[in-house]
């Protein structure tokens, strides 16, 4: 007997809904994109003439065939708009940030539990291929016991744009809801709930209206973990590094799929998430110095993780507990900005 295929409905289909989730629910058997709110441009039917046109989010969460709806909006929306959904009874996937707090976090869960239905956070860069690598090379004790590590992602943009949500003073808006959620989770995932959150945030880019630097330390019994952004650094090659009882990870360049995605490259061809070896990591120790191959990135795998906990009961890849962990250490953040202090999880 052939699997359930879930109907998805996609809100919006700016950079996230056509680049990053359109191609995968493409080439996965398990999904059909079958509508898109778009409130007056046409941009998913030339993606795909098949998908069918919602202008309003009201029109989407009507339809009755609409299994999961992913919201794909600026960051003030995605509370009411994953709310709405989760009334409705449908299953939901929310760009990050899923909440601009824990509290709206909490409520949203409250809600899918009352309905019935799933609700996760799109946390694809578990998959990003450095990542994948950092946690074999961990797995195998090739660095030892970590004894600190520095995550990075940061970019050169020193002109303020005028033209997107982004940049403009809102709920949930700055480089601290943008990237911040990713760069979290991805320290959770290896090291667990930390003790302690310290946090620098500000702006330093002229004419900036959000924050668009942050580096947040998370205190641990025996390591120091760092993550940071910064929109102004023009040498912003550097990734990772990390440094252990073994020996040292040090990490530069992007994982390959986002710009892959740009290309109009579908996630079904050979050898995808690849990265080239001008990327590969370096480890140095006494056992072995030199570049190490990056596994393969995958985002498919979230959405299989959603498709299995949808249909067959399964784990959430991205676990409700862990969306609210991230949520709350932004929250402490921002305190612990605000008061110049460092604040207890």
């Amino acid at each position: 007997m052939s699997e359930r295929i879930l109907n998805v409905g996609l809100i919006g289909f700016g950079l996230s809904g056509r680049y990053f989730h359109a191609p995968f629910l493409k080439v996965n058997p398990r999904f059909r994109l079958k509508k898109v709110v778009e409130r007056s441009k046409n941009e998913a039917q030339e993606f795909d003439p098949a998908i069918e046109n919602a202008r309003s989010v009201e029109e989407l969460l009507a339809d009755k065939d609409i299994d999961l709806v992913f919201v794909c909006t600026p960051n003030d929306t995605h509370f009411s708009y994953a709310m709405d959904a989760l009334e409705n009874g449908k299953h939901i996937v929310i760009e990050k940030p899923f909440a601009n707090t824990e509290s709206e976090a909490r409520q949203l869960f409250e809600a899918a539990e009352r309905n019935g239905v799933v609700a996760t956070a799109y946390q694809n860069r578990r998959w990003d291929s450095d990542f994948l690598t950092i946690q074999k090379l961990i797995r195998e004790g090739k660095l030892g016991d970590i004894v600190e590590y520095e995550s990075r992602y940061d970019r050169f943009r020193p002109i303020v744009l005028t033209d997107t949500w982004k940049e403009k003073q809102s709920d949930g808006s700055g480089n601290v809801y943008n990237l911040g959620p990713h760069l979290l989770d991805q320290a959770f995932v290896l090291f667990g709930t930390p003790q302690t959150v310290t946090a620098t945030i500000r702006s330093v880019r002229e004419g900036s209206n959000v924050d668009d630097y942050f580096t947040i330390q998370l205190g641990y019994e025996d390591k120091i973990v760092i993550v940071k952004s910064s929109l102004m650094v023009y040498e912003n090659s550097l990734r990772y590094a990390i440094h252990g009882t073994n020996g040292s990870f040090i990490k530069r360049g992007l994982d390959v799929q986002e710009e892959t995605l740009r290309q109009d490259v579908l996630p079904n061809v050979d050898n995808w998430g690849m990265e080239p070896e001008d990327r590969w990591g370096h480890l140095h120790s006494d056992a072995y110095s030199g570049v190490i191959q990056s596994e393969a990135g995958d985002y498919m795998q979230f959405y299989d993780s959603v498709y299995d906990a949808i249909v067959y009961g399964k784990e959430l890849a991205v676990k409700p507990e862990e969306i609210l962990r991230t949520t709350r250490v932004i929250d402490l953040a921002f305190e612990s900005n605000e008061r110049q202090t460092t604040i207890s999880y």
